[in-house]
């Protein structure tokens, strides 16, 4: 009951049944508490909705969130604390730069990208029989080696097998090439102790200076990142400036920068614009009631609206969106001051 002795007026039609759900089409998978409101205060639709209840024309209903099929999830903005985000500010920018002098965004998705495709489409077609081709000898490679075949006779004729990985050669093939290079060395010049510990790589030296052009000098100082430079410099700056305020009786106050302050929505909204710009906004607030002319005025422009939102984002068909359904679901109010 509100203060002025008005009345909220409800049918409770209870929640133990399930009924066809908007979301996700299930016919018996929405559960919620309903209620037929013929009138109710502002003051107790507000009790609701801080509740959890909601309202689709003079339907108020609460869903049951762990029994129901798509939980739905209050989210509530508060208007003194919103940030606008970078797509907001590039929006209003546009929007501005409309109201200007008519300037129209660009359009990204056109034709253009269909022909890119395309052209992708047929450079990776030879690609990917290359790779079908490697798999396929691949696993036959693989088969022949479980069953003790030799490797060559995998191959096909004129494929010829992929060369091996510089980095991972067979120890042999070094065991081979060693003794080979041995027995040359030993057959040109003898080898004397002096120089068979000298080639021994446990007796290297453990600081060598490196050659002029190679290496880091170590004469010069390490190279350190400008970085940490620029912050060495930072705290000494503070430290001088600590040492002079100390002296001095009153210290310093610091000025506040603007400079890194964020712009309010205020600001993006009321940017200057020409005194005689192409378009012009104006919003304006209409009651929802027939008998005012403004309403009756977009009335159709707002039903086509809503029939576009319910088929787009809902899947609704036609029929189930007409201006009837507008009426029901967004002008009839059971609300009363």
């Amino acid at each position: 009951m509100a203060a002025g002795g008005s009345y909220s007026i409800v049918e409770y039609f209870g929640g133990d049944d399930g009924y066809r759900c908007g979301y996700c089409k299930n016919e018996k998978g929405n559960f919620s508490h309903g209620m037929w409101s013929h009138t109710m205060t502002v003051q107790d639709y507000q009790d609701l909705i801080d509740r959890g209840w909601r309202r689709s024309g003079k339907y108020v209903y609460k869903p049951i969130m762990n029994k129901t099929c798509c939980p739905q999830y209050t989210i509530r903005c508060h208007a003194s604390n919103f940030h606008p985000t970078k797509t907001h500010k590039k929006t209003l920018k546009r929007m501005n730069k409309f109201l200007s002098n008519g300037e129209m965004p660009v359009e990204q998705n056109d034709g253009k990208n269909e022909g890119v495709l395309e052209e992708l489409k047929c450079r990776l077609k030879p690609l990917s029989s290359m790779l079908q081709r490697t798999v396929a000898i691949a696993a036959g490679k693989t088969q022949s080696f479980l069953a003790g075949e030799p490797m060559d006779s995998v191959h096909e004729e004129g494929v010829r097998p992929p060369p091996q990985d510089l980095l991972k050669i067979d120890h042999t093939d070094v065991e081979e090439i060693t003794t080979s290079a041995d027995t040359d060395s030993k057959s040109t010049a003898p080898s004397t102790p002096r120089e068979d510990a000298a080639a021994t790589p446990q007796e290297k030296p453990s600081h060598v200076t490196p050659k002029p052009g190679k290496g880091a000098d170590p004469t010069r100082p390490m190279c350190r990142k400008a970085k940490d430079i620029r912050k060495e410099r930072r705290l000494q700056k503070d430290q001088q400036k600590q040492q002079e305020g100390a002296s001095t009786s009153v210290p310093p106050v610091p000025l506040k920068s603007t400079s890194n302050q964020p712009k309010l929505l205020e600001d993006f909204i009321s940017e200057s614009l020409p005194t005689d710009p192409l378009h012009r906004l104006e919003v304006k607030l209409v009651p929802v009631s027939f008998e005012d002319p403004d309403f009756l005025a977009s009335f159709e422009q707002s039903a086509a609206l809503y029939a576009r939102y319910q088929t787009t984002v809902h899947g609704d068909s036609p029929y189930e969106c007409g201006e009837s359904e507008f009426k029901r679901f967004l002008c009839d109010s059971p609300l009363e001051d």
